[in-house]
């Protein structure tokens, strides 16, 4: 066998891959890899990822984990997380907790068909069903009382983000003063009025129900759905309009 010249070593180790580059591009990757918690309702899920990756690249991985569809998803991380930001720029290192807000599809498409279904059974069998809810005894019990001195400031045919402070003005059927207040870290609805607050997990609201109350369109009245029955709703009035999707999109989810 001839022995190979000098040159010729030289040419093979330039063209003969020796996979030290793949090695180390595996390193690179790992070595930028934090494990953190994401908690999502009763779960608490260990995950490792890329703390270059963007939260949208993320969120197409806690589809996978949770069933909750990316567009539904909100990630909680010392706020709210937004799509293009790294989770090195937010500041996720290892052992850290984000947590997840959002519904499966699965679970709001069966919501919403029962609700429309107690809608059109309680249409059929009630002829005053045809008329405004909010003309409807005992509502107007509530309502003709009139708006509150404190109501906010509110507009019809509006839609707008929730304010970063809580929402108040507003009262229930004992015509007490009602607050919301919308703790996204805790995935609570605080539900304040000058008795006590209730902290309500938002995963635990089945439905919204919503009606401009007539005569005073810029504002609504709402029910938060707690149970099965029309007994398990919680009835706010005087919420301003511009805030309805708003509050829905966030307790339900994108599809509401």
């Amino acid at each position: 066998m001839e022995q190979e010249s000098a040159q010729d070593l030289t040419k093979k180790m330039v063209t003969e891959p020796t996979g030290d580059g793949q090695n180390l591009n595996d390193a690179s990757e790992k070595k930028n890899d934090i494990t953190f918690n994401l908690v999502f309702k009763k779960e608490k899920l260990n995950i490792t990822w890329d703390a270059n990756k963007t939260i949208a690249t993320l969120k197409s991985h806690v589809h996978d984990l949770t069933g909750v569809p990316p567009a539904m998803q909100k990630l909680m991380y010392k706020g709210l997380a937004k799509d293009d930001v790294t989770l090195s720029a937010l500041g996720v290192t290892n052992g850290s907790k984000m947590m997840l807000v959002g519904s499966k599809l699965t679970d709001v498409i069966s919501v919403n068909t029962k609700g429309k279904a107690e809608s059109t059974s309680a249409g059929s069998s009630s002829s005053n069903k045809k008329e405004p809810l909010s003309k409807q005894k005992p509502h107007t019990k509530v309502i003709d009382q009139g708006v509150p001195d404190d109501a906010m400031p509110a507009y019809k045919n509006g839609h707008e983000r929730l304010p970063d402070v809580p929402l108040f003005g507003m009262v229930n059927k004992y015509r007490s003063k009602v607050r919301l207040t919308f703790k996204l870290e805790a995935d609570q609805l605080w539900l304040g009025t000058k008795e006590r607050t209730e902290k309500i997990g938002m995963g635990s609201i089945k439905n919204i129900i919503s009606q401009p109350i007539h005569g005073h369109e810029e504002y609504h009245m709402m029910a938060l759905q707690l149970g099965p029955t029309e007994q398990s709703r919680y009835w706010i009035y005087w919420v301003p309009a511009q805030y309805i999707n708003a509050i829905k999109e966030l307790i339900l989810g994108r599809f509401y």
